[in-house]
């Protein structure tokens, strides 16, 4: 046991959560890669004004880590800091090579292992590759024309400029996602105008958001036991959202009556509050949570465009009325590409298959976390892993288990590495495809969750505790095996010894 070298990429939650857990187990020939010189991945890049997490603090620790907050919805300084202390605390710093990118994961047939080659010119090699670079670490701005006309500062949310100067500017911002909503409450503080460019309208639902009292946070240090009942709490309420989303139920109909209500009270002015009425179903894009957003567009000093930009000048922007807005600093909160899984770099498998070319009409895996082809390979935060509702490290930690739980089934049989089937995925990914059919996720949006053609490759369509049910063990009997030693190929598992 632990006997395996285990190379995993990236440095956020789910790689540095992973290597905690395999410590745990006994894995000890671990390095953990990341290209940045710093750990946190999401929590690192995000330092725009305002960054903070929507999903409730108590929800957004490892089980096996509590975190101590001091509020109900942690901002971006705090969790960054809370892996820094899970670093510490599990002495993570031997494993970590930061300021390394990993260029190509190969895998060598002849040696059953993989072949990693990273920027520095170097390479190594690991009998598992574990990627947690995740779904939102590529910003992505749109190729508007004339972009690199623009005179005045611009960049990406995820990569702030904090050496400007904002105050006595016209700022435009484009985009009204997840990152703008906290974002341009705080440029309306330091810019003299915002302008805000709204594609399409988000649902928000309030945030409710407070500081914790001395009290709870002496709590929280002496006896962490006890926010087991508040964590239960707030999954089980976020669960209650997921059947909202995955379900047609009156539950659905209550979340919008209670957004409507929202609207109406915080946005009296008509005209702009038609302008905040999404043209889609409640939940096919993400629902954003603020309490700051509606009456920010309220101020005098901001404006909202209900129409795309559709080019850039030298001092402005032109909307898609051919209207132009004199700006001198412009901000992009236009997302990530989710859609390229572990883009940039190159992974090859089994008899040379290429990931990206097999992926090419869209992403998908096996219980979100192994592709065919592709043996001891596993997939942090991968296809259909993200949620609409609810916390992304309840999905992490069934999928650290789930690894392990391959890993160690490997170790037991005397197996060198186990591959899934092309038609277990299939079938796999059939069933995901059919449920996503019945979820809100495709409900006819244009949505990071999905494909062009409306195929949901990002989203779970089902309640977590239903991921954490299939990925509690590995089945065999869906896999290509190799045992140790040997060249001979095994068709399928329960062939082994036969």
């Amino acid at each position: 046991m632990g006997a395996r070298r285990i190379a995993i990429i990236g440095a956020g939650f789910g790689g540095l959560g992973m290597a905690v857990r395999l410590q745990q187990a006994g894995y000890r020939d671990l390095v953990v890669l990341d290209k940045a010189d710093h750990i946190g991945g999401t929590w690192r890049d995000n330092t725009y004004p305002g960054a903070a997490c929507d999903v409730p603090s108590h929800l957004y620790s490892f089980s096996f880590h509590p975190g101590r907050w001091t509020r109900r919805y942690s901002q971006q300084p705090e969790i960054l800091a809370y892996l820094e202390e899970l670093v510490r605390a599990h002495g993570l710093e031997r494993y970590l090579r930061l300021g390394t990118e990993v260029r190509s994961v190969t895998w060598d047939d002849g040696a059953d292992r993989w072949r990693l080659a990273l920027n520095d010119g170097d390479e190594l090699d690991a009998d598992a590759v574990v990627s947690g670079v995740g779904q939102l670490n590529r910003p992505f701005v749109p190729d508007f024309p004339g972009l690199d006309d623009f005179e005045g500062p611009s960049w990406h949310s995820a990569r702030w400029r904090h050496d400007v100067d904002l105050a006595g500017r016209r700022v435009g911002v484009v985009g009204t996602g997840a990152s703008a909503i906290q974002f341009v409450p705080h440029l309306a503080e330091a810019a003299e105008h915002v302008t805000v460019f709204q594609r399409s309208a988000p649902y928000l639902l309030p945030r409710e958001d407070r500081p914790y009292g001395h009290r709870h946070q002496r709590m929280q240090a002496r006896a962490p036991w006890l926010f087991k009942v508040p964590r239960a709490s707030q999954y089980l309420r976020l669960e209650l959202v997921t059947h909202a989303f995955t379900r047609e139920s009156g539950l659905r109909k209550a979340l919008h009556q209670k957004w409507r209500g929202m609207l109406d009270e915080q946005v009296p002015d008509p005209a702009l509050r038609e302008a905040l009425v999404p043209d889609y179903p409640m939940g096919c894009k993400r629902v954003l949570v603020s309490d700051e957003w509606y009456p920010t567009l309220m101020r005098e000093d901001v404006r909202l465009v209900p129409r795309p930009v559709t080019r850039v000048t030298a001092d402005g922007v032109v909307d898609a009325d051919g209207v132009h807005h004199p700006c001198d600093a412009l901000v992009f909160g236009t997302g990530f590409r989710t859609l390229e899984f572990l883009v940039p770099m190159q992974v090859r498998g089994r008899d040379g298959r290429d990931l990206h070319e097999y992926w090419h009409e869209g992403a998908e895996a096996y219980r979100g976390t192994t592709v065919a082809g592709f043996p001891n390979l596993f997939l942090l935060y991968g296809p259909n892993t993200n949620l609409g509702s609810n916390s992304i490290i309840f999905i992490l930690e069934s999928q650290f288990e789930y690894v392990l739980a391959q890993l160690r089934t490997l170790d037991e049989e005397g197996l060198a590495w186990a591959d899934v089937t092309d038609d277990a995925q299939a079938r796999f990914n059939a069933d995901v495809e059919q449920r996503s059919r019945q979820t809100v996720f495709e409900g006819g949006c244009e949505s990071w969750y999905t494909t062009a053609d409306g195929r949901n490759t990002n989203n779970w369509p089902g309640y977590t505790f239903q991921f954490r049910h299939l990925t509690r063990r590995i089945d065999l009997s869906d896999h290509v095996v190799m045992p140790r030693r040997t060249r001979e190929r095994i068709p399928a598992y329960a062939t082994v010894g036969g």
